[in-house]
């Protein structure tokens, strides 16, 4: 069985990759300079 802390990471990076996928990143106010 994998670590508690392995499977976060690894749910982390398919979130970001989803979110870039669907550019929410670049559409987030919190995130200024990305629409560059």
């Amino acid at each position: 069985m994998r670590g508690k802390k392995t499977m976060e990471a690894e749910i982390l990076k398919e979130a970001v990759e989803i979110a870039r996928s669907r550019k929410w990143i670049a559409h987030s106010p919190l995130l200024p300079g990305d629409d560059q």
